[in-house]
């Protein structure tokens, strides 16, 4: 299973904060690499282009380039969990592209009470999140 990849931050000490679509939050240490892959070594020289990483199309992985880049699995796997106050809290699209199933579905399990507002889902602004729980109570375990 992959798991998607929302936002990447470069950190000092080449270090990355990467949020899933989960709701998870982990860091990365890129240091780790530098003697396993002497290709990331280049951070090393080029220390400024550490900070230009993004998210790849799609959320399966990060890049920086053509040359340089990582998989969700690797960043997952060997990324530390951290603890940080949305854990376990994704948006309305990202459960709905995780469960296989329609935003409208959502909106109406909240019309007829099965997520409860303010305990189970809440709005911020025009965007619902929900919370990784409510989700797995309600529909079980994700794809």
């Amino acid at each position: 299973m992959f798991h998607k990849i929302k936002n990447v931050t470069p950190l000092p000490q080449y270090k990355l904060s990467v949020q899933f679509c989960e709701g998870i939050t982990k860091l990365y240490d890129m240091k780790l690499l530098f003697d396993k892959l002497p290709v990331f070594k280049f951070f090393v020289e080029h220390p400024e282009e550490f900070y230009n990483v993004a998210v790849d199309v799609g959320g399966y992985g990060i890049v920086w380039n053509d040359e340089l880049d990582l998989s969700c699995d690797e960043l997952w796997e060997n990324g530390e969990k951290v603890d940080t106050p949305f854990d376990g809290l994704m948006s309305f699209s990202d459960a709905t592209a995780l469960w296989g199933l329609n935003e409208s579905t959502l909106r109406k399990a909240i019309s007829y009470g099965k997520l409860v507002n303010g305990v189970d889902v809440c709005k911020f602004g025009k965007q619902w999140v929900v919370s990784t729980e409510a989700m797995q109570r309600e529909y079980g375990k994700n794809a």
